[in-house]
């Protein structure tokens, strides 16, 4: 899977983060296009990061989680990056360990070893 597809197949499937991402993104950037998309996962982490400041439950977004989990084996060079550069790296950021305790606990294996390897050590 190509990075475009994936984006389309993500806003499909969860189109209420996908609106909050947006509208975050476009306060950057003028346009999504397929040069900024890479950097629209960037604004879903953020959503998210505000999700957690929210406390809104963890549980809403496991399968979320598993859906990145799953691109990350199954897509080319350009979604493994964009799932560890443009989503991974910028997820929990700011974001207290209280809140963000029970959203690491539910992220896929993979994707916390992508988060410590960057960041050297676990949100929480």
């Amino acid at each position: 899977m190509d990075l475009l597809s994936m984006h389309v197949e993500f806003k499909a499937q969860y189109p209420d983060i996908s609106k909050t991402a947006g509208k975050l993104h476009l306060e950057l950037w003028d346009e999504i296009t397929s040069e900024t998309v890479f950097i629209w996962f960037e604004s879903l982490a953020n959503a998210l990061n505000r999700e957690m400041l929210d406390e809104i439950d963890a549980k809403k977004y496991k399968a979320l989680f598993e859906f990145f989990r799953e691109h990350y084996f199954s897509g080319d060079n350009q979604v493994k990056s964009c799932i560890d550069v443009s989503f991974v790296e910028n997820l929990f950021w700011n974001v207290p360990a209280s809140k963000a305790k029970n959203y690491w606990i539910i992220f896929p294996e993979v994707l916390k070893e992508l988060y410590v390897n960057f960041h050297g050590r676990e949100p929480i």
